[in-house]
């Protein structure tokens, strides 16, 4: 892997690893990262989905390289880490300097109000303290609501040559930190504001590593994600009426209450059309928010409270008028060419709220990220149903490429057959586990489908069982919070057996509590599918209760799905399909986590035996050695906890 990410460094081709488990990949993608920096006086990005692997990248992987390599490269090679400047405290917030904002909560509890300027007191203590002043090293954190009132986005910050505390500014300090290194690790999210926005975030770069590139659509997806609801409106017009006149902030306020009322009564899901008193409101809050632009005006001689408080207000009103537009815009063209997905919401404990979203972020990717720069991405999760076409595609990268063995390296490849598409080559790096000696795929052929209604009795049943024979040591991976609540009741009533729940206690608490105890299971939904690194006997077992579709109505994934049967492609297997796949390779990726762990992927859902669409899913999969006998996997279950020495 080493060699191959050289060679893309080398002759500008990107490049896509697959590489499991164990097979070090970090080193093999840091040391040519670090070579080139070093020889041509260039800065490397790494980008990641996840806070641990950018503290195991920060604070392991590269200063034990740096030591390393010094000799070899003349000098130690240097680092940081960049993130999103809402993640570091403003110290002008902090120290009065802006206007107080009370949520709508403080307003009539004064309870609340105290709690929350207790917890506001102790970040003021911390960063007096703190190196960094990154929300991460604070420990124990606070709550969003507590960090939206110590920090702002990079359109609310008044400029570090504005700012009477700017020459301390911790944002600041990352930047310039970042701008001095040889490498800058940092984040999906904020690669793609960089990708994005004109104004680069990110020091001047020539080659990025995509680590957990698995994750790199959804992220991108979610930066370029907007949403309007009555409460932003709302937060914009106060913000408004402190720096323009209070009948123009007014008629923001006004407009925002129109909106929530429509949307109130709308019927959450997907709009393929604008209903006309949609469009009236989204309307009105365009107006309204363009009058209380025009108002606040451009940079001007002022304090730094009021310049504080103009570029507050004026980040939230451009936001809430940019989108309004962008809402209007889309439904100007005709359905088969819109580019943006548009729908509504209403959850519990939040304000009706309609959001939109692009249909793909592939043109985008092609265009300001492998259009501009090398690019290697990598995961234990690229190669879809034994090819990296269904993630290509996504990224906008040619396809019909397959997923190389090691042995071949992939290096003299001929480029895809779209010559005007970026070049790029697959290899899949393997891994140091014997999946056929060291685990066993279940598929649980003979029980019914799911069904809409909970978890059906026998899958209960069958789970019990399986649970039992293992001793615990059984991580459940839900599709619902419903399902995961119903299991753990369930099994709480059937077995002795200690059952943790995602949502009783902090994920990272629950996590640990279940390492300790070989004895207990952890039942749990999304973030457990991807999170959890628990190697050893504590864990044995990992049950999938069914195929993680996306859920039929969701607006997104259903829209894309169209797109794709629209151009005479298979939608299902290329959105559905690629998604359950993907969080399924997650899933069963939990239960081997060092060269000595044993156990059992036991899947529920039949489907995974018996769909047309189930080779693509399986190929996804580790080659498990796989079963569909119960007895035989309930007897496996049973001896590895004897050997365990528990049972």
């Amino acid at each position: 892997m080493a060699e191959a990410v050289r060679h893309s460094i080398d002759s500008g081709e990107h490049l896509a690893v697959q590489a499991g488990t164990g097979t070090g990949k970090s080193l093999a993608y840091l040391v040519p990262a670090l070579r080139h920096a070093v020889a041509e006086g260039a800065t490397v990005v790494i980008s990641t989905a996840t806070i641990a692997l950018q503290t195991q990248l920060v604070e392991r992987d590269l200063p034990r390289l740096a030591t390393a390599l010094s000799g070899a490269l003349g000098r130690a090679p240097t680092f940081a880490i960049l993130k999103g400047r809402r993640n570091y405290v403003c110290l002008n917030r902090l120290h009065g300097n802006a206007p107080e904002e009370p949520e709508t909560s403080e307003l009539f509890d004064p309870f609340a109000a105290s709690a929350l300027e207790r917890q506001v007191k102790r970040v003021r203590e911390w960063s007096s303290e703190t190196e960094t002043g990154d929300r991460d090293d604070l420990v124990p954190g606070v709550s969003d609501q507590v960090w939206r009132r110590v920090s702002v986005t990079a359109k609310e910050c008044l400029g570090a040559h504005r700012c009477p505390v700017g020459a301390d500014c911790f944002a600041e300090r990352a930047r310039g930190e970042a701008g001095r290194a040889d490498v800058v690790v940092t984040n999906h999210a904020l690669l793609a504001i960089d990708a994005l926005d004109d104004r680069p975030v990110l020091p001047e770069h020539d080659v990025v590593v995509v680590d957990e590139a698995h994750e790199l659509v959804d992220r991108v997806t979610s930066a370029s994600t907007g949403e309007l609801s009555a409460s932003a409106i709302k937060l914009a017009a106060r913000r408004c009426g402190r720096a323009v006149d209070q009948e123009i902030a007014d008629r923001l306020d006004e407009a925002g209450d129109g909106l929530e009322l429509i949307l109130t009564d709308a019927r959450p899901g997907r709009l393929d059309e604008l209903p006309r008193d949609l469009s009236g409101a989204l309307s009105s809050v365009r107006d309204a928010a363009a009058a209380c632009t025009t108002a606040l005006g451009a940079e001007r001689r002022e304090d730094t409270e009021e310049g504080t408080a103009r570029k507050l207000a004026l980040a939230v009103t451009e936001e809430v008028h940019d989108t309004a537009v962008r809402l209007i815009d889309t439904f100007g063209e005709e359905v088969g060419e819109r580019r943006d997905v548009v729908w509504t919401t209403a959850e519990p404990n939040r304000a009706p709220t309609i959001r939109i979203a692009p249909l793909g972020v592939g043109g985008l990717l092609r265009e300001r990220l492998f259009g501009q720069r090398t690019t290697v991405l990598t995961s234990a999760t690229l190669a879809l149903g034994g090819s990296f076409d269904p993630l290509a595609q996504q990224w906008g990268l040619p396809p019909r490429q397959q997923a190389q063995p090691a042995a071949d390296m992939a290096l003299d490849k001929e480029p895809p057959a779209d010559s005007t598409g970026p070049k790029w080559s697959g290899l899949d790096v393997g891994s140091p586990f014997e999946y056929q000696r060291s685990g066993i795929l279940y598929l649980a052929r003979h029980l019914p489908k799911p069904g809409r209604d909970g978890l059906p009795a026998e899958y209960l049943d069958e789970l019990t069982e399986l649970v039992r024979a293992a001793g615990g040591r059984t991580l459940g991976l839900f599709s619902s919070m419903r399902a995961a609540r119903q299991a753990s009741e369930q099994l709480r009533e059937r077995l002795d057996t200690p059952v943790f729940c995602q949502g009783e206690d902090t994920t990272s608490l629950l996590v640990s509590s279940f390492a300790e105890d070989p004895r207990a299971c952890l039942f749990g939904t999304l973030s457990l599918w991807q999170g959890v690194d628990v190697p050893g006997e504590s864990l044995q077992l990992v049950v999938m209760d069914r195929i993680p579709f996306p859920r039929p109505d969701d607006p997104l994934a259903s829209a894309r799905q169209q797109a794709v049967d629209a151009r005479g492609g298979n939608g299902f297997l290329s959105v559905a399909g690629t998604h359950a796949a993907l969080l399924l390779s997650q899933g069963a990726g939990r239960l081997l986590r060092s060269t000595h762990d044993r156990g059992v992927i036991a899947v529920l859902d039949p489907r995974l035996a018996t769909a047309k669409y189930s080779g693509f899913l399986r190929a996804s999969l580790p080659p498990f050695w796989t079963t569909y006998d119960p007895e035989l996997v309930r007897g496996a279950l049973r001896r590895l906890d004897t050997s365990a020495g528990t049972g």
